[in-house]
């Protein structure tokens, strides 16, 4: 497993994993699934200002993929950063999620970010406490703000100081 700044050559991989959990879970609140022009556009915007895009591959193939932007646009949030992080469907539970969340911890802590913060459907309690043990914190939760395959669903919203983060393995 090794852990790189993505490439364009990257990006068709990147959007199967993401559409795959897109079809497959509440993990995105869309129904559409992205194109390859979308995704090479998300890449391009990342690259343009300044944000990570890392993947995890194995072999030569692409296991995940974790980037961050603006958490909100204002120039008062400019050192809050959100977080995502994707895992194709045969290698979560692995370790490749750690490494692309700790990556990205450590990019935003030397960009000099201050807080990192995630949303998590509420039913994903795998994830909820997967971020709990890299130290993020429930700090909201908003009921029935989303929907999708037929129900309402919530979001948690957690946050992580980074200068109190530890990013070691």
């Amino acid at each position: 497993m090794h852990l790189r700044d993505a490439t364009k050559g990257d990006i068709p991989e990147i959007l199967e994993i993401y559409n795959q959990v897109l079809r497959d879970s509440t993990a995105i609140y869309d129904d559409t699934p992205s194109t390859l022009e979308e995704r090479h556009a998300w890449f391009a915007d990342r690259q343009e200002k300044g944000f990570p895009v890392f993947v995890v591959e194995d072999d030569g193939r692409v296991l995940g993929f974790g980037s961050y932007g603006p958490w909100r646009t204002r120039w008062g949030y400019r050192f809050t950063v959100e977080h995502s992080v994707h895992v194709h469907a045969d290698h979560r539970g692995t370790g490749v999620g750690g490494v692309l969340v700790r990556a990205l911890i450590d990019h935003a802590k030397q960009d000099g970010m201050h807080v990192m913060v995630g949303g998590i459907d509420a039913e994903n309690v795998n994830s909820i406490r997967f971020h709990e043990r890299l130290g993020f914190v429930e700090v909201g939760r908003a009921r029935q703000v989303a929907r999708k395959f037929d129900r309402w669903l919530d979001l948690v919203t957690m946050q992580l100081f980074l200068e109190d983060a530890s990013v070691s393995p």
